[in-house]
């Protein structure tokens, strides 16, 4: 069974089955955190579907002086959006993040061998040319 903690479409669904039925409750457009509590949803997964929505025009939240309230705009949107697409596209982006980390790393340790190798050709150029010194000193009476 897929996991729906990701899936926007069921939970799109959900969510404006939900403004339907707070507003029949109480004969009026709900709140974000009235729609919350009716599908048990933590505000925060709220406020992130409820973005989506809106930027998809398929609500509309209009701030009043009793706070901001949320309108069905056109449902059959809904449609629209991808099945599933958003679990498979957090998959992807995580992956990439990784692949950039790993990336990140092998420059790092990369960068770390050089200026090793540097450090040790310097203290081996240094150590020569305190020989070369200490030559000319012992051979120079």
């Amino acid at each position: 069974m897929q996991d729906r903690v990701y899936d926007l479409y069921s939970n799109a669904h959900l969510f404006v089955a939900a403004i339907r039925v707070c507003e029949h409750q109480h004969s009026a457009p709900p709140s974000l955190t009235e729609v919350c509590k009716v599908l048990s949803f933590s505000v925060e997964k709220g406020n992130f579907i409820c973005r989506k929505l809106k930027q998809m025009e398929i609500i509309e939240v209009v701030e009043g002086s009793y706070g901001d309230r949320l309108f069905i705009r056109d449902h059959l949107k809904l449609e629209d959006i991808p099945q599933g697409a958003e679990s498979s596209r957090l998959e992807e982006e995580l992956k990439k993040f990784q692949n950039s980390q790993k990336t990140f790393s092998q420059k790092v340790e990369s960068f770390q061998s050089q200026q090793a190798q540097k450090k040790k050709d310097l203290f081996a150029e240094m150590e020569k040319k305190l020989k070369e010194q200490l030559e000319k000193k012992t051979k120079t009476p």
